[in-house]
């Protein structure tokens, strides 16, 4: 009776799930399928999980909210480790056009203007309100569809007032929204037209980079490493300049060029680097060895029709840590992680298991959150899903639909989809 009284008491049970998977690290089959699994939070944490037995013994269940598993399979939280979150307008005209032709006479004798300066003009004009509204319905459809932490860059400012403004509707909507928001300074997306690049890039240097990290307004610094993009050696100088102000590198690199990028963020031991499309072994092994886990973007893939999509073999056989994310950006407007992992299997050769531990721990890892999300297990934040079908592997194979039934964040039931809609309970 004792030690019934000194057992913590469970606010939320989850239980007899088909298939509880924890993706845990150290897991033997890779993903840590616990069949008949039961699950207990205590506040934002989860305090047991295992079988039935398992975690009786170790919490008191008997006033908590029991939700059955029965016939369900229960996961963590998606981590999206790379999005444009937040963006003004839409270049719907621009990909239906190029679904036909990349031939840039034809796209301007048709009126349609491409490409990242559309998009920030667009962004430039709109208001900080329906930046903020169109984010938040964005974030919305992500969380309906199983994702508890985003991260979000800016970047479609390249000024100092505009990539402010996109920082703090990040704040915003971590403030206000249950999804934990990580916020990312990209103002070296690219540069303004009408501002030579030496210029801009000592803006970056003497202005962007110092009121951001003096304002707290982001946690990593992000650039773009490619031909017609910033150097290697600029890319250098930029994040070094954000590190030194407590801002860490992540790095867009080798899309559609290699020019050492992911090199740099081996030697420099950057939290990602993203893309890796034209990346050669050599410096997948720097990555590897330097602990730098990659971040893999099968939509951009898809909607670009990208002439050479990345090869996850060789950096799953280097040793590398996997992250899949959506990159929801106006070129590739995707919003589920349940769609990244579809295309991660059957365009990129990754297996359901791949690509489940890719969407959650991987993303953990690429954001530097593994220690309190991505997996499930005592002590982590209580960031769950719960899919409406028998197997994990439901998820790649039932194609353009939502598994969701709920999602838990931080020990709260803030989404239930039904077969007759969904609600947001705040």
């Amino acid at each position: 009776m004792e030690n019934e009284k000194n057992k913590l008491k469970a606010d939320l049970v989850i239980a007899d799930c088909s298939q509880l998977v924890t993706c845990k690290k150290d897991a033997l089959d890779f993903i840590g399928v616990i069949e008949n699994g039961w699950i207990a939070v205590v506040g934002e944490k989860i305090a047991a999980l295992g079988s039935k037995e398992e975690v009786m013994n170790a919490v008191d269940c008997s006033k908590a909210k029991v939700i059955s598993g029965k016939e369900k399979v229960v996961v963590p939280g998606f981590i999206d480790a790379h999005t444009h979150l937040i963006f003004g307008g839409s270049r719907v005209k621009e990909y239906a056009a190029r679904l036909i032709t990349d031939d840039p006479k034809i796209l301007q004798d048709m009126g349609i203007k491409t490409g990242i300066m559309v998009t920030v003009e667009m962004t430039r004009n709109a208001s900080t309100e329906s930046l903020y509204k169109t984010a938040a319905a964005r974030l919305y459809n992500m969380l309906s569809s199983g994702t508890t932490t985003v991260e979000s860059k800016s970047g479609y400012g390249l000024t100092t007032v505009d990539e402010i403004k996109m920082l703090k509707i990040n704040e915003q909507l971590n403030e206000s929204l249950p999804i934990d928001i990580v916020s990312t300074f990209l103002g070296a997306h690219g540069w303004p037209e009408d501002i030579p690049r030496e210029k801009y890039i000592n803006i970056l240097l003497k202005e962007m980079i110092p009121w951001i990290a003096k304002l707290e307004l982001a946690k990593f610094c992000d650039i773009w490493c490619d031909e017609g993009h910033y150097t290697e050696k600029e890319c250098e100088k930029i994040l070094q300049a954000a590190r030194d102000v407590g801002i860490e590198p992540k790095i867009h690199t080798d899309a559609y060029s290699y020019i050492g990028g992911s090199d740099l963020a081996a030697d420099m031991r950057m939290v990602s680097a993203d893309h890796l499309n034209y990346t050669p072994r050599t410096a997948l092994r720097k990555l590897s060895e330097a602990n730098v886990p990659g971040v893999l973007l099968p939509v951009i893939d898809f909607a670009v029709n990208h002439p050479k999509p990345f090869n996850p073999r060789p950096m799953i056989e280097e040793g590398m840590t996997i992250a899949l994310a959506t990159n929801c950006c106006p070129g590739c407007w995707n919003e589920s992680m349940q769609f990244v992992m579809a295309l991660a299997c059957r365009q990129h050769s990754m297996s359901a298991a791949e690509s489940l531990r890719a969407a959650t721990l991987g993303g953990a890892i690429a954001l530097g959150l593994e220690c309190d999300r991505g997996s499930l297990e005592v002590g982590k934040l209580a960031d769950i899903q719960i899919w409406n079908v028998p197997t994990y592997e439901d998820v790649v194979y039932r194609l353009g639909g939502n598994v969701v039934e709920k999602v838990i964040k931080r020990g709260k039931v803030v989404i239930e989809n039904s077969l007759s809609g969904f609600s947001f309970i705040k």
